[in-house]
């Protein structure tokens, strides 16, 4: 039968077995079969012939808790996004995650290739809710060009698809409530709800956003500059469940529809040149 060693092995099962056998000293052993004195007293002391299977012995991850994996394994089970948009999509929620170590957890939890869909199931699948033209997703993610970081700020309409989408230097909260005010300028229609994650620049207060304390309750009584500029247009400011990343899925989707067509296939030395294809896209996107 044949046996399975690993590609850099100088013994044999049948050599190894011999050795741990025979009551020879072990340079005579080590010049009879023409190996190290080394490997034969490592097989000596061990009480098996077999190699052992390398890698840790408890696999795990040493950057991400348990939490975190549980959070990362319902997203891509829900969204069934690939692994750089789910990376984009989970990095403020989890911002210790790299490439890396997200790709290793999908292989870890036996999702890195996620099944079809089954078509009867996928019928019985619960629909979005029918809403009116006005339900704007608004997200941030990270992109780069030569000239460092930029933060794009995504709103998609959840009835229409129309998308309008702009790059800034920083995502603080007066950015958020900029693009908010241009969001509402560049959609076609009376926008009545918005849906964003829980961050800092969509929830808290301008004077409070650098020294928040959590736990205060007086600092989260206060409104936000972005939650007082939709409550002055007349616009319903939605939040998602806390480390449930998938409720926005909507804009999640065409983040990465957006990457796919730039930043994953052109090359850019400016964010000029960026945000002009990303105008020429959206052009083409809204209206073609």
């Amino acid at each position: 039968m044949g046996q399975i060693l690993h590609g850099m092995a100088t013994t044999t099962i049948a050599v190894r077995k011999a050795i741990q056998e025979s009551k020879e000293s072990i340079k005579k052993l080590a010049e009879r079969y023409n190996i190290n004195h080394k490997t034969v007293l490592k097989w000596k002391k061990r009480d098996r012939v077999t190699d052992i299977k390398p890698g840790p012995k408890n696999a795990g991850s040493t950057v991400l808790t348990k939490e975190e994996e549980a959070i990362i394994v319902a997203f891509r089970k829900h969204t069934r996004l690939g692994l750089d948009d789910c990376l984009y999509s989970l990095i403020n929620t989890i911002p210790n995650l790299k490439r890396s170590s997200l790709h290793r957890c999908f292989q870890r939890h036996g999702i890195s290739r996620l099944p079809q869909l089954d078509q009867k199931k996928a019928k019985e699948k619960k629909k979005f809710k029918n809403y009116e033209p006005g339900y704007v997703h608004i997200d941030i993610s990270q992109v780069y060009t030569e000239e460092g970081k930029l933060y794009l700020f995504v709103g998609i309409d959840r009835t229409t698809k129309y998308c309008y989408a702009k790059l800034y230097k920083d995502q603080r909260g007066p950015t958020a409530t900029t693009f908010l005010k241009e969001l509402i300028e560049k959609m076609p229609y009376k926008m009545n709800k918005i849906l964003t994650d829980n961050g800092k620049q969509f929830v808290y207060t301008s004077s409070s956003y650098d020294n928040i304390n959590i736990n205060d309750a007086s600092d989260n009584k206060q409104k936000s500059p972005f939650t007082e500029l939709c409550i002055s247009n007349k616009i319903e400011h939605r939040q998602t469940l806390a480390y449930h990343p998938w409720t926005n899925g909507q804009v999640e989707r065409i983040n990465g529809t957006i990457k796919s067509a730039t930043i994953k296939k052109y090359y850019y030395e400016n964010h000029e040149k960026l945000q002009n294809h990303l105008n020429s896209f959206l052009n083409a996107y809204n209206y073609r």
